[in-house]
């Protein structure tokens, strides 16, 4: 497949054959990758995960990098190809987070109002604890969107390790959390907004009792794990989810499934990859071998996806409604 034509199986195409955001574009930081995304006011937001500059290759036992910090950073675009650095949204160390990695911005309706929440997965300050979902509400405000550190929050079991979340409503209002624990992706579903913030364990324990129930997709065969991507696309046919798969051989591959309105639950999937790494900067980075697709936004018969690329940089590319739904049609 070239960078820029889809292959018979996916109706993808790469809008660049290079990275929309490069790795040491913005001072102070290496790594800028695993971007959510959100069109408002005629704009792209990009929401990035950037790595502060000084982090190093762990050559021991332990994590792969060391003094790796991560922010969330705010990009923008009008034309959705090129992308300007705008401010820090989220500093490690602020808000009672230790390290931020790879948001996912989306709007959920409660009460009538929509939210604008931001899901992330949040690193503990400690060594040996699990990570876990983190979330925050943000604001729009003269121009710019802020994080609201009121509303900071620790989504789902605790002392769980869990990533991977985004956030979105059904068509009855109530709202649902699609998660990931290790190797399959589970969904948890709420009366509305509120609910899942303060859910405690009076929910959570009984829904880990069983949580083979709540699965909502499993590894393809081989494969080492599964997990979301970008919040839902609506559609008429149901939601879009783009989610990812880590393959046998490691390497991360871009996926779709179509959703229920209602349940949330997949009424089709598509086992073939939409994305795989192919460009070199896909194939190469701090972790080789990814395409990670975390922001998705709807425009007529197009969405147009963001996605990190081997830990380093964020490409984008579009897919085609229309041939998603004839192929999730006929995977029914």
């Amino acid at each position: 497949m070239s960078s820029t034509t889809p292959s018979p199986l996916s109706p993808v195409r790469r809008l660049h054959d290079r990275p929309v955001v490069e790795a040491g574009s913005v001072p102070g930081y290496g790594a800028i990758f695993n971007a959510g995304l959100l069109f408002h006011e005629g704009r792209f937001h990009l929401f990035a995960r950037a790595v502060r500059d000084g982090y190093r290759r762990n050559d021991g036992d332990g994590p792969r990098f060391l003094d790796y910090i991560s922010d969330v950073l705010v990009l923008t675009s009008s034309d959705g190809r090129h992308y300007e650095f705008e401010y820090v949204l989220a500093r490690a160390g602020n808000a009672g987070v230790h390290c931020y990695e790879d948001p996912r911005v989306q709007r959920v309706r409660h009460a009538g109002t929509e939210h604008v929440v931001m899901t992330y997965t949040s690193l503990p300050r400690e060594t040996g604890r699990p990570w876990r979902i983190g979330a925050h509400r943000l604001v729009w405000r003269e121009g710019r969107f802020h994080l609201d550190e009121s509303t900071g929050r620790l989504l789902g079991p605790s002392d769980i390790a869990n990533k991977d979340a985004i956030v979105f409503s059904l068509a009855d209002h109530r709202v649902a959390m699609i998660h990931r624990i290790h190797p399959d992706m589970q969904l948890a579903v709420f009366d509305d907004l509120e609910h899942l913030w303060h859910a405690g364990p009076e929910y959570w324990d009984p829904y880990m009792s069983d949580l083979d129930a709540h699965v909502l997709m499993r590894p393809t065969p081989g494969a080492l794990g599964i997990g979301a991507g970008a919040p839902p696309v609506a559609i008429d046919e149901g939601l879009l989810l783009f989610f990812h798969e880590r393959r046998a051989d490691g390497a991360y591959t871009a996926h779709v499934a179509l959703l229920d309105h209602h349940t949330g639950r997949v009424i089709s999937r598509l086992d073939e990859a939409l994305l795989e790494p192919e460009l070199h900067w896909e194939r190469e980075g701090d972790v080789d071998n990814v395409v990670f697709v975390q922001g998705a936004h709807r425009d007529e018969d197009q969405v147009y996806l963001t996605y990190g690329a081997a830990d380093r940089c964020v490409g984008v590319a579009t897919a085609t409604i229309s041939h998603l739904v004839d192929a999730l049609s006929r995977a029914a």
